[in-house]
């Protein structure tokens, strides 16, 4: 069973790892630090084994945006990313969720539209000839499961 939580600090090593195994820089390290410090970054585990991340974000015109969600290449098609997204649409403070993925990004693509999210737009230029393709999610609350982001 996948358990989401907010990272630590102790977790970073391990967070940084998967990052590296995927598409990750040594740039990146002191931004997943700060998300960490901040209370925007979440990570994923099965059997206390780290299997992936995502890094939640309020920075999105005011709404709720996944900047980053990352697992594990060898712990892929395991229910980790929908079960970061989940966690996401239940932390959120606010009822639209965005995240984004490359055009050449086919399995996040697969992911956000099984989640029911739509596309929302394209963002050119970001990285040479693969567009960003935007993503939205308006989450259903009801009046007694509605939650904010604590910090």
């Amino acid at each position: 069973m996948v358990h989401v939580a907010e990272a630590t600090e102790s977790d970073l090593n391990a967070l940084c790892a998967i990052d590296r195994l995927v598409i990750g820089s040594s740039e990146r390290r002191s931004f997943l630090s700060g998300a960490i410090a901040s209370g925007h970054c979440y990570k994923a585990s099965i059997d206390d084994e780290h299997v992936g991340f995502m890094v939640l974000e309020e920075t999105f015109y005011g709404h709720a945006f996944i900047s980053f969600l990352i697992v594990h290449p060898g712990r892929r098609r395991e229910g980790i990313a929908s079960a970061l997204v989940e966690h996401a649409e239940s932390i959120a403070p606010t009822d639209k969720l965005f995240t984004s993925a490359n055009e050449s990004n086919m399995e996040m693509q697969r992911l956000c539209e099984s989640l029911g999210f739509i596309r929302s737009g394209n963002i050119e230029n970001l990285d040479e000839e693969d567009p960003e393709i935007v993503y939205f999610k308006q989450i259903a609350r009801g009046s007694d499961t509605h939650s904010t982001m604590s910090r």
